[in-house]
């Protein structure tokens, strides 16, 4: 299979293979401990999965942001983007 239409570096397979196992490991996390859905501050019931997904997206927009405004490295965004997830993970 040829895979030359897309840049495949070493930093897009991690980011890619870290959202995989991210997801596999938040399967694993509901099936051996099924967890209630909590209210948050959105005010809404979420599950781990959704919260998972509310900072995927969020961290997505943030880089997406960080470039328009200051342009590359994005290692002050990732900073950014952790802080975010665990916020989400924490509050929402």
């Amino acid at each position: 299979m040829e895979l030359n239409w897309m840049a495949w570096t070493w930093q897009t397979a991690l980011f890619f293979s870290l959202i995989g196992l991210a997801l596999v490991s938040m399967g694993v996390w509901s099936i051996r401990a099924p967890q209630a859905p909590r209210r948050g501050l959105l005010r809404i019931e979420t599950t781990p999965g959704d919260r998972l997904f509310i900072s995927l997206l969020g961290s997505a927009w943030i880089c997406l942001l960080w470039l328009a405004t200051f342009g590359s490295p994005l290692w002050w965004a990732l900073l950014v983007c952790v802080v975010f997830a665990l916020a989400v993970f924490r509050w929402v």
